[in-house]
């Protein structure tokens, strides 16, 4: 999961996971779809686990495999999930041979690929024909990610930041298009989702602070004055009490050649 360089597992987990963890349930279903039951599984770009779990779960760890390019990621995966073939490795570049895999998926991971389209073409490679390659990517484009109030506010006070609203795949269509220049076959547009709950302003901003991804990154690059006027606009915005975010993600399924 490049992007995440120099992130602790544990930091991850604690912002991104809470997000990444329930779309795992809704992306797992997509792309375990009609894929047999035996057939072994890969996760691409797998972070610290949160959609192997759900694959293990789903299918047993021991039909898995999982690689992602940071190696504290990877080595999360393997102690969680000790049955599975975790290696440390790009999606541009996957270290197995071709059509060893019944369904190859990649969560939350396109718009962090240094090229977009080879890493799929790489997932379908490894990919038996006729087998379900997938990816998901959060909605930054279309404004219904879960970080998506959080650049909205930071919009606002800087007009010159940079968004995740660029990113490979974060707009409707885009990913579609990437999985279709990489060979995928028959491919279509799916959106899964998830909503996290908050039990105040405090649970859901803390994780911001610790660096984490784009967001993380571009609060730790403003002075404390700076960090307070933002957190000020957004408990504004957002209120002191609970409140939950519904967040979404464009996912493109298709067959391997």
């Amino acid at each position: 999961m490049s992007g995440f360089g120099g992130v602790s597992a544990q930091g991850y987990a604690a912002f991104m996971g809470r997000f990444s963890t329930p779309l795992a349930e809704e992306f797992a279903a997509i792309g375990l779809d009609g894929v047999p039951a035996k057939a072994r599984v890969l996760d691409v770009g797998c972070g610290p686990g949160m959609l192997t779990l759900e694959l293990a779960r789903r299918r047993g760890a021991e039909t898995l495999a999982a690689v992602d390019p940071e190696p504290v990621f990877a080595a999360a995966t393997a102690e969680a999930c000790p049955e599975a073939d975790v290696r440390v490795a790009a999606a541009e570049a996957l270290p197995f041979p071709d059509g060893v895999f019944g369904a190859a998926l990649a969560q939350l991971v396109v718009h962090f690929m240094t090229d977009p389209v080879r890493g799929v073409a790489e997932m379908a490679r490894v990919t038996a024909p006729g087998g379900r390659v997938s990816a998901c990517v959060w909605d930054h484009g279309g404004g219904s990610g879960p970080l998506s109030d959080f650049w909205r506010v930071a919009t606002v006070l800087d007009p010159d930041v940079r968004t995740e609203s660029g990113m490979n795949g974060a707009s409707e269509g885009q990913l579609v298009d990437i999985f279709e220049r990489a060979g995928v076959q028959d491919v279509t547009q799916a959106v899964v989702g998830c909503t996290v709950a908050f039990r105040d302003f405090d649970d859901w901003w803390a994780p911001f602070l610790g660096g984490v991804g784009p967001a993380g990154r571009y609060v730790a690059t403003l002075d404390d004055e700076a960090v307070a006027r933002l957190e000020r606009a957004l408990r504004d915005d957002l209120g002191d009490g609970a409140f939950a975010i519904t967040a979404r993600a464009w996912a493109a399924v298709g067959l391997a050649g």
